[in-house]
């Protein structure tokens, strides 16, 4: 049930991933019993992991110091993507409530964004924070398309966007309009690009199946371009992460897939299931965590996260 998995390993696709993996690590299945899991976001402080089971209503959370598995809260308004912001508080995506929440210190909840332009928001799903405290996070209506993973209801929007919060003010502004479900996002490790998986093809046989780069503006307010960085070859890129060197590892249905800077996949991490997300962590910051479908699983790679 634990501990190292047979038919798991790594793919070496290209010559330069060879650089990247440890020949003798094997991936780990850290815990089982969920089923639907997302959102995993390290907390190094504490040397613990957060993640989201989102069927059951539930954020759980793995200790490094010795391997326990505990609930972190219950209910958890079907939270989804999770991070961790410069103060070391969780910012999280909440399905049922249709907005995303930052934990404070003390324990208590702080709403930082519900609505968008007077209308309800669809349900927030992936949220990474920028260096100067801006919160940006996508806006898909998975959550309200069923009761499975939230509550069904109508969109008020009316289309599913990418938004940013401001550090300052707290305006919630759509920096990105042309989606169709927009889904995990990444900046880049000099935050110039922002990185946005368009997975569309879930409610859409001719729906993208891709991530896109868009570049950001000088004052870090809005993005331009928004080109197709790489196509997903199987399933879609859900959450993903880049390494210190912008390589981005990503989901996807046979495990982690590894993209170059140029968006070439280059290798995979072969698991057992489908991935949600994944998140960089551990005291060097080079064990790569995966949300699967039902597991947590863990990896020792030679990169290092952000």
């Amino acid at each position: 049930m634990f501990g190292v998995l047979d038919g798991t390993g790594f793919d070496v696709m290209e010559k330069e991933f060879e650089a990247c993996i440890i020949g003798h690590a094997r991936v780990e299945r850290l815990w089982t019993g969920a089923r639907w899991s997302e959102g995993p976001a390290w907390f190094a402080a504490g040397r613990y992991l957060v993640w989201s089971d989102i069927p059951n209503n539930r954020l759980m959370r793995w200790d490094d110091t010795d391997g326990s598995v505990s609930v972190f809260r219950q209910p958890s308004n079907n939270t989804n993507g999770n991070t961790v912001d410069r103060q070391g508080r969780l910012v999280s995506c909440e399905h049922l409530t249709r907005r995303v929440t930052r934990t404070e210190h003390d324990g208590s909840i702080t709403v930082l964004a519900d609505a968008w332009d007077g209308k309800r928001l669809n349900s927030p799903n992936d949220v990474v924070v920028k260096s100067d405290g801006s919160v940006w996070f996508t806006d898909p209506s998975y959550g309200i398309m069923m009761d499975y993973e939230g509550e069904r209801a109508d969109s008020e929007i009316g289309a599913c966007h990418v938004y940013r919060i401001d550090p300052d003010t707290a305006e919630v502004t759509a920096v990105a309009t042309d989606f169709m479900k927009p889904n995990g996002l990444a900046f880049s490790p000099d935050e110039s690009t922002l990185f946005i998986s368009d997975t569309g093809v879930t409610h859409d046989p001719d729906g993208p199946a891709h991530i896109r780069r868009f570049a950001v503006s000088s004052d870090g307010k809005s993005l331009t371009g928004g080109e197709v960085f790489a196509e997903c070859t199987q399933g879609v890129f859900d959450g993903f992460r880049p390494d210190r060197h912008g390589r981005i590892w990503s989901s996807a249905a046979d495990g982690i897939h590894c993209l170059n800077s140029q968006g070439d996949l280059i290798g995979k991490v072969q698991l057992p299931e489908m991935v949600g997300n994944v998140c960089f962590g551990g005291a060097k910051l080079n064990r790569l965590f995966a949300a699967g479908t039902s597991s947590l699983y863990a990896v020792y790679l030679n990169v290092n996260g952000l």
